[in-house]
């Protein structure tokens, strides 16, 4: 596998969709790098590395809830 300096990364609205796009990229030859799971900071995410190296996260954040047609808008800072 090739080191990579950059991840790419989707949010999904529930740990549910997490964990079945998670499963998705297995069954299409991506190797699991960190299965999701709850993590530190309130989210759940796992990672994964397609064939060609490159990182991928799938995470839900619930402090920033998608938008209808899935896109994200971040908070305005306090």
């Amino acid at each position: 596998m090739r080191c990579t300096d950059v991840t790419r990364g989707q949010n999904f609205a529930t740990e549910a969709e997490v964990d079945a796009a998670f499963a998705t990229a297995l069954a299409a030859g991506a190797t699991a790098l960190k299965a999701p799971e709850k993590v530190f900071w309130g989210g759940y995410s796992g990672y994964w590395a397609d064939p060609d190296g490159h990182v991928w996260e799938v995470a839900m954040n619930p402090f920033w809830p998608l938008n209808e047609d899935g896109s994200l808008t971040l908070p305005d800072a306090e």
